[in-house]
């Protein structure tokens, strides 16, 4: 059983938990239920297109950053010129909470990304209750059809939908409905990160689609890299997490790549 295996199965377990507590009713009575979104897609074609992450940990490597808050980190990516957010909801996994978004949602002003593993129509409810803009839906955790059904239903809600692949076979998951095409450089089954495989599958989408570089950005140079071969948007999370004050990483590296 790979690691992806067992987050779904936990995923699963903590869904129904969940549906138990908290109806899709109540969902629908958040203060944040009815707030217009803002749009990635826009944000990330106007401004850097960096979607700076904040993570506390993940099953590769374990605590990253676990010191921080997330509005005091979040508030210097969108005072540096971040074009979204995206913030882990996963607990037992990557340890993070929809307390992270909650914390952040009323003082910033840029699109935040739900970060997780979506394989149920409840969990969009959920982001759209706790204020998030984006979506992530992996394909590696869900068939086509479900793919096209989540992205139909997240717009319905709202909410604008990054679809996240890794392997030539999952180009089958894109629908012309998706928002955002990310591209894993890390292999979520081993996690071994070749960002030349990310390009090349890049070059395979459909002219005019959205690209986004994600995971495995490990310097200024991965960055670059990327950039020079046409990724729109670069989602980056552990780079300026490592460090003691990832506020102050992200902007220096701005200052640097910007």
């Amino acid at each position: 059983m790979t690691i992806l295996d067992k987050i779904t199965e936990r995923k699963k377990e903590e869904i129904t938990f969940s549906k138990s507590k908290i109806s899709i009713e109540n969902l629908k009575k958040s203060a944040f239920f009815e707030r217009e979104n803002f749009s990635l897609k826009e944000s990330i074609k106007n401004k850097n297109g960096i979607i700076a992450e904040f993570k506390r940990q993940s099953p590769s490597k374990g605590i990253i950053n676990d010191k921080v808050s997330s509005l005091e980190v979040v508030s210097a990516y969108e005072k540096y010129g971040a074009s979204g957010i995206s913030i882990l909801t996963d607990k037992d996994f990557f340890g993070g909470s929809f307390q992270d978004i909650l914390n952040v949602r009323n003082y910033i002003n840029i699109p935040i990304l739900r970060k997780d593993f979506i394989i149920d129509e409840y969990q969009l409810y959920e982001a759209k209750s706790i204020g998030a803009d984006v979506v992530l839906l992996i394909a590696a955790c869900l068939s086509p059809s479900q793919v096209q059904e989540f992205t139909e239903f997240s717009h319905e809600l709202g909410l604008e939908v990054l679809l996240e692949i890794h392997t030539e076979d999952e180009l089958k998951h894109f629908n012309q409905k998706i928002d955002l095409v990310g591209i894993n450089n890390r292999n979520l089954k081993d996690f071994k990160v070749d960002l030349q495989h990310s390009v090349n599958l890049k070059n395979l989408l459909p002219k005019g689609v959205l690209s986004v570089a994600e995971s495995g950005i490990y310097s200024i140079e991965d960055f670059n890299y990327l950039k020079e071969k046409e990724f729109d948007g670069f989602l980056m999370g552990e780079y300026f997490m490592k460090n003691e004050n990832p506020a102050k990483a992200f902007e220096e590296f701005t200052k640097v790549v910007l």
